[in-house]
């Protein structure tokens, strides 16, 4: 049987460039030879990514109407659904590559509740998801650090999503709710399976080109995933 697989998730607020650094990983996959998939959290063609799509364009109410514990729920469903699949490609030995993932629930839902009570709501959530659902955990997490106002800009500019008609869904509307998420991913950064790579230039304080953060995630996936499979 071939050796498990090992899921890298790149994580981030909206507006970050998950999805950019996403294809320009798996084409370096592809030019290694390494066996690869990629995936991209929410599903929305899946029963539950259809009801995430309807809250975040509001179907359900405002951020303020809808409780918390409620859309986690929606998200971590969609990746229940989901379980089997990643579950089969780590099986075959491949690098599972995925846009978002739990991280992305807990930052986003975790900033939804009070401050003080973050903290007992992202515990709650961490063992519904790799306890209770079984969810495999993540072997490396690369998170894309951008300043929240920066990054809310940048979803302006996206192209029309198949999921919603606005410009901005319901989260990545409020301001305050992503400066919220961003505390949240600061705090998780610090755990051993992270890296953080920069979008921006400290020096210049501008946008990084993705050619320049896509060098940094090669690094860190050299030094951390790479480098022991070549050893193996």
């Amino acid at each position: 049987m071939p050796a498990r697989g090992k899921l890298i998730v790149l994580e981030g607020i909206d507006g970050s460039g998950k999805h950019t650094q996403l294809e320009m990983l798996a084409r370096a996959m592809r030019e290694r030879g390494a066996a690869h998939t990629t995936i991209d959290f929410p599903r929305y063609d899946g029963f539950f990514g259809r009801m995430v799509a309807q809250y975040l364009n509001g179907e359900f109410g405002t951020l303020a109407q809808v409780d918390a514990h409620f859309s986690a729920l929606l998200f971590a469903g969609d990746r229940l659904e989901n379980k089997k699949h990643l579950e089969n490609f780590l099986a075959d030995g491949k690098l599972v590559l995925a846009d978002r993932y739990i991280a992305s629930n807990l930052a986003h839902q975790g900033a939804r509740v009070a401050v003080q009570k973050s903290g007992e709501f992202v515990r709650w959530l961490e063992r519904l998801e790799y306890e209770v659902y079984g969810l495999p955990r993540e072997d490396l997490v690369i998170y894309l650090r951008l300043p929240a106002a920066r990054a809310q800009e940048l979803v302006g500019k996206k192209n029309q999503r198949s999921y919603t008609r606005r410009r901005r869904d319901l989260q990545e509307a409020n301001l305050k709710h992503l400066q919220g998420a961003t505390q949240i991913f600061e705090r998780l950064a610090r755990q051993r399976s992270w890296a953080t790579v920069d979008c921006m230039a400290a020096r210049r304080n501008e946008l990084r080109l993705p050619e320049e953060i896509h060098r940094d995630i090669m690094a860190v996936m050299q030094a951390r995933v790479l480098a022991q499979g070549e050893e193996s």
